[in-house]
């Protein structure tokens, strides 16, 4: 089983198929930890810590085979990104989104980039991640603020945003 409780994390599934968890919120206190669920063992494992508890996050895997996860909450909005390397286990800062964010959509781009919409407070705002250089730029809008909500990917490559 997992290494204690944890409630508003994000979970995605690596090349290797294994399942990396990370963050989230105990009850009691904010989390950096990181574990890895192996589906074909049953076993669970931690792995490295990231460098900021945050809650109400989402992760995405790269083209690259990284996972960034950025923004969250911690008692604080939070900007900050992180990339996790899952063949040395180490997550490395990376640089922040232009607005802090939590409660957000991420998706990948026909490119490669990452797209994260919206947010707590309902934010209207859109920013692309781009792994090389390493940098986020403003996207366009959204016509509705939102929080919680859900994004899928078209048959056309657009995203359909609801909620």
């Amino acid at each position: 089983s997992m290494s204690g409780v944890r409630m508003s994390h994000t979970a995605c599934m690596l090349a290797n198929g294994k399942v990396l968890v990370t963050g989230g919120y105990s009850g009691s206190a904010y989390l950096a930890s990181t574990e890895l669920y192996d589906p074909t063992l049953g076993t669970w494992a931690t792995t490295g810590s990231m460098s900021f508890t945050r809650e109400a996050i989402t992760s995405a895997v790269l083209t690259n085979g990284k996972v960034l996860v950025a923004g969250g909450w911690n008692g604080v909005g939070l900007s900050a990104s992180e990339l996790y390397d899952p063949s040395s286990g180490i997550w490395t800062t990376t640089t922040s989104m232009n607005a802090s964010r939590n409660q957000y959509i991420i998706s990948i781009t026909t490119n490669g980039a990452m797209l994260v919409a919206g947010g707590a407070g309902t934010l209207r705002t859109a920013e692309l991640y781009y792994p090389l250089p390493s940098i986020w730029t403003i996207s366009g809008s959204m016509n509705n603020g939102r929080q919680q909500h859900q994004a899928v990917v078209l048959s056309n490559g657009k995203r359909l945003v609801a909620g």
